[in-house]
């Protein structure tokens, strides 16, 4: 295995991690190349691999009615690095799997460092990468350097969209007022980890909801640059301000929706709108306002989110951000094996390919550093069932979506959360449970999603079972 060419891995982030580390367990070395800190970005504040630079949540771990829980567990079957590096640090979060973001960024960049097979070189590469790298993968990311995009632009000939990403800010805990926030997951739902009692919760009144719904209206927010104008935001992560614009219920029917919560202090009496803060790192000092990714300028954001109830002396470790995502036109641009197809030796992984979220990054990193693995050991490249949660989301960036041209499609490619969407129906819907009764409303729902997933993971368990003998080189540490 020693004779066998590396192969290059441009961006340390969770896709590039998870390819190197699906690369190295099939015994193939990897060198992977990542810029920071001899440059940094905009987002960014450390130089460790897997930097979560949004919000420190994976979000649901449930697989058996959430779409995100179920691409969790197929990446567990698949040994993902980036699932048990977060499984080894989460938090509390309800049912959502959220992780202490320096502690599994930590542990990311240990196994990868520790990892005999695996170089890590520290430096930007500008432009294209060398022709004698015969096989790579670009996974840098929405914040890919503007040489390297430039570059593909110009090997293309196809333009990238842009859309902006928000960061929501962090509070610490001692500064929040318990005497008026409380401990409660919504519906009391405990989750990996947690307790059922995972989240702050601040309660608004009527008044005191109008008043901040006026102030995000009214606040000084980021300007943009003409060239920025009408960049569109991705609707998974839309600025709090902008969802105030949208109408004045919005907020209290999303992020700030009271359902699922009782107030102790005020009992039998149900807040108009809640806010939710999570637990952000591993000693509890830190909590993160869920939902308030914002383009608000520093102060305001400091004047506007003291408005609400219990952070009204709130002292913040991070204030909410802005910045610019790129991501190709992948259904135009690549071959169903994540290659691109004006230079095959190039493969994309992550956000830059039209995924949008932590977990679905990394999912396609997983995929990558397998095509590529398989492909350097001169194996047939096996793609997912499609009715994976792994295989829905290729299927979507590479051709699944609507075109311009098909009923109901539109112009452009758009990224996308996983979800059960994109994956293809049951032939037979439950109708009954196990006793017989009826399954109606939500209970349908849930028992069809359930279906789904179990269907998901028979099918993955199947495919993996025909993966040739895998060397899992470093397996001690999983």
């Amino acid at each position: 295995m020693s004779n066998i060419k590396p192969i290059h891995i441009v961006g340390g982030g969770l896709a590039g991690s998870e390819a190197a580390w699906q690369i190295v367990r099939r015994g193939v070395p990897v060198i992977l190349h990542e810029m920071r800190p001899v440059r940094s970005t905009e987002a960014h504040s450390t130089d460790g691999l897997a930097e979560l630079v949004c919000s420190n949540s994976f979000r649901s771990d449930d697989w058996k009615t959430n779409a995100v829980g179920l691409l969790h567990e197929e990446m567990r079957r698949c040994r993902s690095l980036i699932m048990s590096a977060g499984d080894l640090h989460k938090l509390p979060a309800g049912g959502a799997l959220a992780v202490d973001r320096d502690a599994f960024s930590a542990e990311v960049t240990r196994r990868l460092e520790s990892h005999p097979l695996v170089t890590i070189e520290r430096g930007e590469v500008a432009g294209l990468p060398p022709a004698d790298w015969d096989s790579v993968i670009i996974a840098t990311g929405p914040l890919t350097s503007p040489a390297l995009s430039q570059a593909v632009l110009e090997l293309t000939g196809e333009g990238q969209l842009a859309f902006f990403d928000a960061i929501a800010p962090i509070v610490h805990y001692d500064s929040i007022d318990l005497d008026i926030a409380w401990r409660q997951s919504r519906y009391d739902k405990p989750g990996p980890g947690g307790t059922g009692a995972d989240y702050l919760n601040c309660p608004l009144d009527r008044p005191t909801y109008e008043a901040f719904v006026d102030a995000l209206i009214s606040g000084d927010k980021t300007s943009f640059k003409e060239w920025e104008a009408t960049t569109p935001y991705f609707d998974g992560c839309l600025p709090i301000e902008v969802m105030a614009e949208r109408g004045r219920e919005t907020l209290r029917f999303g992020p700030m929706k009271p359902v699922g919560l009782t107030d102790p202090h005020k009992p039998g009496e149900r807040p108009y709108a809640v806010v939710q803060l999570r637990q952000d790192n591993a000693l509890g000092t830190l909590w993160n306002i869920v939902g308030f990714q914002t383009k608000l300028k520093y102060a305001e954001q400091t004047r506007i989110f003291r408005m609400i109830p219990g952070l009204e002396d709130a002292q913040f470790a991070r204030l909410g951000g802005l910045h610019r995502n790129t991501f190709l036109n992948s259904p135009r641009l690549l071959d169903d094996t994540l290659r691109l197809k004006a230079d095959p030796r190039l493969r994309f992984a992550g956000q830059i390919t039209g995924v949008e979220g932590y977990i679905e990054s990394a999912a396609v990193g997983l995929l990558t550093g397998r095509f590529a693995a398989a492909e350097r050991l001169g194996e047939a490249v096996r793609q997912p069932p499609e009715t994976t949660a792994l295989g829905a989301m290729i299927r979507h960036i590479t051709g699944g979506h609507l075109s311009a041209d098909e009923p109901g499609g539109s112009r452009s490619f758009q990224p996308m959360n996983v979800n059960y969407g994109l994956i293809p129906p049951l032939e037979e819907l439950p109708a009954h449970d196990a006793d017989g009764r009826r399954l109606k409303g939500k209970e349908r729902g849930n028992a069809k999603r359930l279906k789904v997933s179990q269907r998901a993971l028979g099918d993955l368990d199947r495919w993996l079972a025909d993966d040739p003998p895998c060397d899992d080189a470093g397996a001690d540490f999983l």
